[in-house]
């Protein structure tokens, strides 16, 4: 007997949808709050891709 999950595939990276802008705020306050400090908040926040979005710099000639 096959279970549903052995059948799903595994998601590939074009099929992720990026979190809304206010949901991600949410989240990067509840992980700075249970965070023991600033470098451990830095890396949830990366593992977790919900950081703030960096300008792109512009390309000077």
């Amino acid at each position: 007997m096959a279970t549903a999950a052995a059948d799903s595939k595994e998601p590939q990276i074009d099929d992720i949808e990026e979190v809304a802008d206010e949901t991600a705020q949410q989240a990067r306050l509840v992980v700075a709050s249970y965070s023991k400090d600033a470098e451990e908040c830095r890396m949830l926040i990366d593992m977790l891709g919900i950081g703030p979005e960096t300008a792109e710099p512009d390309d000077a000639e």
